[in-house]
């Protein structure tokens, strides 16, 4: 999980100077990983172990790789992701200390019937967005199956941008990592690309990543224990409701890039019991789409 040559988590406080420190943009102080421990890691909660390194490629390859080994509950957060990976094989970086890059192991376990973890993206997406209206002010949308959208003054007017992104994977027979990467004090001239946004250019009430994240962390357990406690049942667990009334996708047209180079064009209009993503064609047939690639075709309400 730990590089070879960082510590075990980044300090409590490192002073910045003016002569190049890494912690110099006090914008941008690190983490503190003795509070985050002391707020989260409770008698009976969820988070069993919280780290933070300095630097990594993943923190979904770094924990995944260490879940054999792990209870149910660690946490893992870089302060800066090198290879930090999306679906589809997409690449995720951005300046060290701008965001939330950490990824958290969780063991659905018995109860909760396999086809059902594909509900935990999807899960993390509705606990991210609620926990950030209250925590940061931000009205944040989600677009089917994991991306976090916020509203941006640009150069035509607001406009969606895409300020984070959430990529679970089975790791072991039992478990599962879910990363979450989250743009948080970007700015203009660091986006990766002209679409990114961040809570900063959305006009967030708060930028301070420590309540920020402690804020996450708390909303996806009180989901995930919900959740998994009905067997995984999203409607019953009011997942299912939860995720539509906050997707920007549904209602939409959209075209859907399918996997071995077909697409199908057509209105999202529902987010089924399995999590897929149902699109109706013109002419009224309905399919449901699991995996893929979904370009919104128009914006909401045009």
């Amino acid at each position: 999980m730990t590089p070879d040559n960082a510590p075990e988590h980044t300090p409590d406080h490192e002073p910045g100077t003016a002569s190049g420190s890494r912690w110099s943009d006090l914008d941008r102080p690190p983490l503190n990983v003795t509070a985050l421990r002391r707020a989260l890691l409770i008698e009976g909660g969820l988070w069993t172990s919280l780290d933070v390194v300095p630097s990594t490629g993943s923190t979904n390859t770094d924990l995944g790789g260490r879940a054999a080994a792990l209870p149910e509950g660690a946490v893992l957060v870089a302060e800066e992701q090198t290879a930090g990976r999306g679906r589809l094989d997409r690449t995720w970086t951005a300046p060290a200390r701008s965001g939330l890059f950490f990824s958290v192991l969780l063991r659905p376990g018995d109860g909760v019937p396999v086809r059902h973890w594909a509900w935990l993206p999807l899960l993390a997406g509705v606990a991210t967005a609620s926990a950030l209206a209250r925590a940061a002010g931000v009205d944040m949308s989600l677009k089917w199956p994991n991306d976090l959208l916020v509203m941006v003054k640009g150069a035509n007017g607001t406009e969606e941008r895409k300020a984070g992104g959430i990529l679970a994977e089975r790791v072991t027979e039992d478990a599962v990592v879910v990363g979450i990467g989250l743009n948080v004090t970007l700015r203009p001239d660091e986006l990766p690309v002209p679409e990114a946004g961040s809570l900063a250019l959305a006009n967030a009430v708060s930028t301070d990543r420590d309540p920020l994240l402690r804020a996450i962390l708390r909303s996806l357990e009180q989901w995930y224990r919900r959740w998994r406690s009905l067997g995984g049942d999203p409607a019953g667990s009011g997942l299912q409701e939860a995720y539509a009334a906050g997707c920007a996708t549904l209602g939409r047209a959209v075209r859907a890039e399918l996997p071995g180079g077909r697409s199908l064009t057509g209105e999202a209009v529902a987010v089924d019991g399995e999590g897929r993503l149902v699109v109706a064609e013109d002419g009224g047939e309905r399919h449901a789409v699991g995996a893929g690639d979904i370009v919104h075709l128009r914006p909401a309400g045009s």
